[in-house]
């Protein structure tokens, strides 16, 4: 039976730049839709749909239902994927209390995202990270092989865990939020430009902000996939934002809660969304 995530949105903003990532979103949305009863938004920005042409039809060959699925799709020829600014139009879009930042290439036990919305929805906490801060990342050395045991065993997790090895996990990957927290506390930077220490800033921000930002000590499995410009490390030779994103970042970070609220009363972009 799946578990009842029915006030809950994933966004989930995509980029299909190799084989690999393109079965870590096949993978991850099987996953979330055989496992929840929730609602998810996927956003595709890129200069062809790959989940129209590739994706959506080997999805609907394991879910025979994908109706809690919003697809979006944007042509831009940007090589910079704009994460922050894909992430921000989604939060827009949704209408349930709780909002999940996605990274299309994790997944962790269905408990654990019980846990978070749970936690969530009885004002427990504003913000949730389900993986512990240390070493708490399985990273997976995915194949179709074993992504097709893996979801043909009833998302054994064992079975990720026998191609994979231990590293840290820290802010990235997926947050669970208040809808209003994460409107309130400033959404996403656009600022930050493609790959960034937006993950390290918006841990920060929150919780100098005095929000209740709380941590599920357990295991996350990031499926290992090709990086290119938008993806650390390459991204560090390649972006050419790098810098800019880093010195951005210092200077946040070396922010009290009095400077953060006058920063973010200032933003032009989080006006196009008032």
């Amino acid at each position: 039976m799946k578990k009842d995530l029915k006030d809950c949105t994933f966004i989930i903003p995509i980029r299909v730049e190799s084989e690999d990532r393109m079965r870590n979103v096949i993978t991850v949305l099987c996953y979330l839709i055989s496992n929840f009863d929730t609602n998810i938004i996927v956003k595709e920005v890129d200069e062809t749909s790959i989940f129209k042409s590739h994706i959506e039809d080997q999805i609907k060959k394991f879910c025979s239902d994908i109706s809690c699925v919003k697809y979006i799709f944007e042509q831009s020829n940007d090589p910079i994927f704009l994460r922050e600014k894909i992430l921000n139009e989604m939060l827009c879009l949704a209408t349930t209390k709780v909002v999940v930042n996605y990274d299309c290439d994790v997944i962790f036990p269905p408990e654990v995202y019980e846990e978070s919305y749970r936690r969530i929805v009885d004002n427990e906490s504003d913000v949730v990270y389900p993986y512990g801060e240390g070493p708490w990342q399985y990273r997976v050395r995915a194949t179709d092989e074993l992504v097709s045991e893996f979801l043909n065993d009833n998302f054994n997790l064992n079975i990720l865990k026998e191609s994979s090895w231990v590293d840290n996990a820290g802010h990235g990957w997926v947050q669970f939020f208040n809808r209003n927290v994460y409107l309130d506390g400033g959404m996403e930077n656009e600022n930050f430009k493609g790959s960034a220490p937006d993950d390290y800033e918006r841990h920060h921000r929150f919780t100098t902000l005095g929000y209740k930002v709380h941590r599920i000590d357990e295991f996350i499995f990031h499926l290992e996939h090709f990086r290119g410009m938008n993806s650390y490390p390459n991204s560090m030779a390649q972006h050419p934002f790098w810098n800019h994103n880093w010195e951005l970042w210092k200077y946040l970070e070396s922010c009290n809660k009095e400077q953060i609220i006058e920063y973010y009363s200032k933003q032009d972009y989080l006006k196009k969304y008032k």
